[in-house]
């Protein structure tokens, strides 16, 4: 019998939910928010049990409904108290109404009063406990509303009490090849919600951008998705499916990922700011021999004037540029998604394959099932001139549509970016410093030190010595202190202008005379610091070169 009464209940809540020319309406006591919200989402709210354990007298709850007719509207509650009696305040429409409810093991209907609805919306009902004899203030199954303006009332009846997640999808066109994305977010003050995420760089395989974790922490998030189709165990994914960590920042936490596909997670614990403009860069290095592609993604700390790396990922079973970029704003916990979330999406960029930046300043809307499916109607998006911006919650109308496009003001200003002197360059220097000189004193290397680059003459050559402003014909070998080569010549020297080159070739190699031989150790900083140069080569490597001066020749005009 009391499986039989369950079913019927969610027939009618569904029936009162979908069918307008009905106006009698239930809306279930899982659908409403408490103020202070729970401690645990599954504390107050579930679809077993509807409202419960609603115990202290200085939380409210509040129910949220659209009305689309205009009228009488009748209030009743479906609710029972186990411990002892209660006193609570019913507030709708600008009118309150006292309510007794009595002691009951069972639930009983307890009417709160007629209101007039005179413009149709979204409408807040607030249920405030005044006193109770018992532990609890009361078990809420549901609230009913009747009358001429409950003819077509919305709201959402099912127990994902999320707002909407909302996206902004960036088209790009088939020539331009993307080996990085660059984007900036900013929050207005208050839309900094906890348990949401502001998602700046999205791609294919992953996506990177501010998160407010919860009331006491915030983060910086990178992670990208493995190959295959699990969903949501990790240990079940094939070591060929899954992503490498590379590399990652200096106090950067990384792990593993599951529940919505798998991965690997990294994040950095930061305090950003409402109100101010942060900074995201990824970049993609594809290899088409290995069929894999290292994501790497970077964030400009604005007080510290400098970049961050993150993580550096190595994505199997990929080969492929940046491409389906977007952006999206989530409100990922439920239990207040009754508050707006704001964010402003702006200057996104995509630099090509021959390193010529392109604006991106088209975007389209779209938003989750929730959002598609009618659920909740309080969200949207647009633009406000040189930025886009998305939001979600709140409870207030919206006259964004799914697959809306936007139009941005372009600003021709392509980001312009050194990963050079980097937010952990100092931390990062004396680490290396502390590697090579083991490498030394294990006898693995042997050097003497200038500018910053660890050297040793291998063999003296007769010539004059290499000028910075040279262009240089030389035999090289190149490999990761500690690891493997990273490439070299064969039977033909290379060619190169001497000061294009990274700087641990230009500060070291004058050292050398034409016909000498050289072996340069580089600490990152001198070398590719924080990029992904290459498949060989990820984030943070020490180098180590020998190199052999064929020729050098001064460009002409010097």
């Amino acid at each position: 019998m009391r499986k039989l009464t369950c079913v019927l209940f969610f027939v009618l809540v569904l029936i009162s939910h979908t069918c307008f020319s009905q106006q009698t309406v239930i809306i279930p006591g899982y659908t409403g928010y408490a103020v202070p919200e729970e401690m645990d989402e599954d504390t107050m709210f579930t679809e077993a049990a509807g409202l419960h354990n609603w115990a202290g007298l200085h939380q409210n709850l509040n129910y949220f409904f659209n009305v689309n007719a205009i009228g009488l509207l009748q209030v009743a509650l479906m609710a029972k108290n186990e411990t002892g009696a209660s006193v609570i305040k019913v507030w709708i429409a600008n009118k309150s109404f006292t309510v007794h409810i009595p002691k009951s093991s069972t639930f009983q209907q307890i009417t709160i009063g007629e209101v007039k609805i005179t413009s149709t919306g979204f409408y807040q009902l607030v249920l405030q406990p005044l006193k109770s004899s018992g532990k609890t203030i009361a078990d809420i199954q549901s609230i009913q509303l009747s009358g001429d303006a409950a003819t077509g009332i919305q709201f959402n009846a099912k127990p994902r009490r999320n707002a909407a997640s909302v996206h902004l999808n960036y088209p790009l066109p088939d020539s331009v090849k993307a080996v990085a994305f660059y984007n900036e977010v900013t929050v207005p003050k208050g839309a900094d919600i906890p348990y949401s995420y502001y998602m700046a760089c999205g791609f294919v395989r992953g996506y990177f951008g501010i998160q407010v974790n919860d009331k006491k922490e915030r983060r910086v998030i990178f992670s990208v998705w493995d190959a295959g189709s699990e969903a949501v165990d990790r240990n079940k994914v094939a070591d060929t499916n899954k992503v490498k960590l590379l590399a990652k920042g200096e106090g950067v936490y990384a792990s593993d990922f599951g529940n919505e596909g798998t991965g690997g997670h990294s994040h950095w614990v930061y305090n950003w700011k409402a109100d101010t403009t942060y900074k995201f860069y990824v970049t993609a290095l594809p290899d088409s021999a290995t069929q894999t592609t290292t994501y790497s993604g970077y964030f400009y700390a604005p007080e510290l004037k400098a970049w961050k790396l993150i993580a550096s990922f190595r994505a199997p079973r990929d080969g492929s540029n940046l491409h389906h970029l977007y952006s999206f704003l989530e409100d990922f916990v439920g239990i207040n998604g009754q508050h707006q979330r704001k964010g402003y999406y702006g200057n996104a960029w995509v630099q090509g394959e021959n390193n010529k930046w392109f604006e991106l300043a088209k975007a389209s809307f779209s938003c989750d099932a929730t959002g598609r499916a009618g659920d909740r109607l309080d969200f949207g998006g647009g633009t406000d001139g040189k930025r886009f911006n998305l939001w979600n919650g709140g409870f207030v109308p919206s006259t964004s549509k799914y697959g809306d496009v936007y139009l941005r003001d372009t600003t021709g200003k392509a980001p312009k970016i050194n990963l050079y002197h980097h937010v952990d360059s100092l931390v990062q220097a004396a680490k290396e410093a502390a590697l090579i000189k083991k490498a030394v004193k294990e006898g693995l290397i042997d050097t003497t030190t200038s500018h910053g680059v660890y050297y040793k003459i291998l063999k003296t050559g007769t010539g004059e010595n290499v000028r910075v402003t040279d262009t240089v014909s030389v035999f090289y070998k190149g490999w990761i202190l500690n690891g493997y080569g990273i490439d070299s010549t064969t039977t033909t020297p290379a060619v190169f202008a001497l000061n294009r080159l990274i700087k641990g070739w230009q500060y070291g190699l004058p050292a050398c005379k034409v016909g000498g031989k050289i072996r340069l150790v580089l600490p990152s900083g001198l070398a590719y610091s924080i990029r992904s140069r290459s498949v060989a080569i990820p984030p943070n490597s020490i180098l180590v070169f020998d190199i052999e001066v064929v020729a050098a020749k001064e460009k002409a005009g010097k």
